[in-house]
This record gives C-alpha cells, structure tokens and sequence, in this order.
C-alpha cells in the first residue's frame, strides 16, 4: 500500500489570518507616508501657535485689551487694542451680514434651480474668477466705489466691509454649493411627492438637513478675510481712537494694528530713561496677534457648537 503524503489544506480560520507578505509591505509603506505627512503639516502649525503665543501672551492682560492708542506714542508702556477689536468685529460682522445671504442664495440658485442653464455657468466662471481675486484688487474696487459716491478720500468702516465681502462671496458661494449637493435627491423627492411647495423643501429639507456644512462654510469664510490688511489700509485707515460708527470715519482693525505696530520698529529711547521701552511696538504687535488667533479660535468653536446642536439627529 502507498501512504498519502498530501499536505493538509488548511482550514478557512488560517487563511483569514495569514497575510500576504507584498501587501503587508505596501500597507506598512503606506501607513508611514501618512503618518509622515500628518506630521509634517502639524510642524508648521505647532510652531505657529507656540510662536504666537509665547510671544503674545506677556504683554496680553486687561489693561491692553480694554485701552485704545489714543494719546501714547514713543516708548510709553501704555496703549491697547480695545479700537481695534471693535474695528475688526465691526467690520467683519457686517461684511459676514452681507456676503452669507448672497453667497447662500447664489448655491441654492445654482443647486436647486439653475442645471444646465447658461445663466448658472456664468455665475460659476465669475465666482471662480473672484476667488482668484488678490486682497489689495478688493480693496480698491471698494475705494472707487465709494469714491464715485461719497468723493475721492472716504475711509469708514463700511468701506472695508463691502471689501472684505467681495473676498467672502466667493468662499461661501463655493462652499455652500458643495454642502447642498450632499444632500441625498431622495431627501427632496420625497418631500415634493408629498405636495409640499419647491422653496419650502429647500428652507425644511435641503438647508435643514446641510447646516453643519453650511455653518462650518461661513465660519471659514470669516476666518478668510478677518486678518486681511490690504484692503483695509485702502478702505478703512488707521485711528488711535475709538470708534463704534461704521459709516463714519476711518476705523482701526487687528490685522492693521499688527502692522502698524510691527512696521514702527524699535523705539529710540534716551540714556537713563527708564519710562522707555525699546521694544514695545513689538510686543504690541505679538499681543494683537495673538487676540486675532484667539478670536478665530472663538469663531471655530462658535461654529462646533453651532453643528453639534443644530445638525440633525440621525438616531
């Protein structure tokens, strides 16, 4: 008789665990690309932030937030940036004020409504046009708008918002277009079958159902343009003094502050004077910057919240 030397196949548990050598290899590979690549982008970001905030955070107290620049110059440890944090939000508010509405009602247009038609092709070149824009070209189509209206020479607040919203538009547009194509046919299909009225499915389903990514689209949009300088040095000015009135007289705003402060330099101070402090424009300059970083941070988290409680449950 002849033995039987056939190997026992193995069973199906053993080959669920064995790994193929090649594609063992590639996932390794892979894997430390990806975790390389993490690390490289957290690098820049890391060092951005301790950078900022080591710098910034001596020189940031109450003092400096709740004092404007009014009456300081040279050396004195004095001056704040309590104009400048009004100019900002101000400023911002009313340019979010005018941007959201129009960039949101522009994707539900080109979402909802426009398909194929040539009308919602031009309007896609022209957003794609304007988010090329550079900051400085807003600024000065702002500038001689308002100077055909209001004569050549008028900063106000207003000026800058209508600049900053032309750098927003785009970005909202682009990013609520992208949010409202998520949302499922089916979502809308159901809800027109059951007779409800088109703008109606739009204001209950479509938006209802997108305003995490709509939330999260605006939120970067704001934080886009909230540290602009150039149009703002075109539209808005500079002031030490405090001013709450966007449609009168030039304003001051964080992103022009930093510049400002940064530009001065170091302070020549006299022998034996102890009152001067050489660097302070400087440390003025870190401590406006990281207040700017801080409100971004505050507008993120504002943006979370606004998703986590807002977005609809799917449990």
């Amino acid at each position: 008789m002849t033995e039987n030397t056939t190997a026992p196949q193995p069973s199906l548990e053993e080959l669920l665990r064995t790994t193929d050598p090649a594609r063992r290899r590639k996932d390794i590979l892979m894997r430390t690309l990806i975790t390389s690549a993490f690390v490289i982008t957290m690098i820049p970001l890391v060092s951005l932030t301790w950078t900022v905030v080591s710098r910034g955070i001596g020189r940031l107290d109450g003092y400096f937030l709740l004092h404007s620049m009014r009456g300081v110059f040279g050396g004195m440890d004095a001056g704040g940036i309590y104009h400048a944090i009004v100019g900002t939000v101000e400023i911002t508010l009313f340019a979010a004020l005018i941007s959201v509405p129009i960039g949101l009602l522009t994707a539900i247009y080109l979402v909802e409504y426009g398909g194929g038609r040539p009308l919602s092709k031009v309007i896609t070149f022209l957003v794609d046009v304007m988010t090329g824009i550079p900051s400085i070209v807003a600024g000065l189509f702002a500038y001689a708008l308002f100077a055909l209206l209001l004569g050549p020479g008028a900063k106000m607040g207003v000026i800058g918002s209508v600049a900053l919203s032309v750098l927003m538009i785009p970005v909202v547009v682009r990013s609520s277009e992208e949010m409202l194509r998520l949302v499922p046919n089916e979502l809308r299909e159901a809800s027109l079958a059951l007779g409800v009225p088109r703008w109606l499915t739009i204001v209950k389903v479509v938006l209802r159902t997108s305003v995490a990514g709509l939330t999260t689209g605006v939120m970067l949009a704001i934080a886009r343009v909230i540290g602009e300088t150039a149009p703002l040095l075109i539209t808005v000015g500079v002031v030490d003094s405090i001013n709450f009135n966007l449609f009168d007289g030039r304003m001051m705003t964080l992103p022009v502050y930093v510049y400002r402060q940064y530009a001065q330099g170091l302070v020549a101070c006299s022998p034996g004077d102890t009152s001067c402090v050489a660097d302070i424009t400087v440390q003025r300059a870190w401590a406006a910057a990281l207040t700017l970083f801080l409100i971004v941070m505050l507008l993120n988290l504002i943006g979370r919240l606004v998703t986590r409680f807002f977005a609809p449950k799917i449990r």
